[in-house]
């Protein structure tokens, strides 16, 4: 069973610095055809600054964590029993390509259910830009299967 103590546990602090041509890749990739996620000119017509980091983009950026298994190490997950069961974004301001980025990962709740059998991790992640402004909240739930010898 998880230790419900590292409730609260907030791990260090990582930066990154959204590329430009990640964006546009990833814009291919999830088949976004608004011209405003690849193409700076139409980005700056439609009143954008630069190229818009489209919304669920801040989940790749936090698996640049230097550890991005540092929460499950932490914990003592076992990978072959780890589901991943929940992921969620709240915006409060855009990001653009150049911003640099900063993520704050917290463990917000660990519980169970079903006698045990399954264990949840909530993950908080808070994302600020260059300015200290508030970008978004992750919110991630991670299920642990427990198999228990029969």
């Amino acid at each position: 069973m998880i230790d419900k103590r590292f409730i609260g546990h907030t791990m260090p602090e990582f930066s990154t610095t959204v590329e430009a041509g990640r964006l546009r890749f990833f814009a291919k990739a999830i088949g976004q055809t608004d011209p405003i996620y690849s193409d700076e000119a139409a980005a700056r017509a439609a009143g954008h600054p630069g190229l818009p980091v489209p919304p669920t983009f801040l989940f790749c950026l936090e698996m640049e964590s230097p550890d991005p298994a540092a929460i499950r190490n932490l914990l003592g997950m076992d990978f072959r029993t780890l589901l991943h069961g929940e992921q969620g974004f709240t915006h409060h301001a855009m990001a653009y390509a150049g911003d640099t980025l900063t993520f704050t990962q917290r463990i917000n709740d660990i519980y169970e259910k079903k006698g045990g059998a399954l264990e949840f991790v909530e993950r908080k992640t808070s994302v600020v830009n260059q300015r200290e402004e508030l970008v978004a909240e992750l919110r991630c739930v991670t299920v642990i299967r427990n198999v228990r010898a029969a």
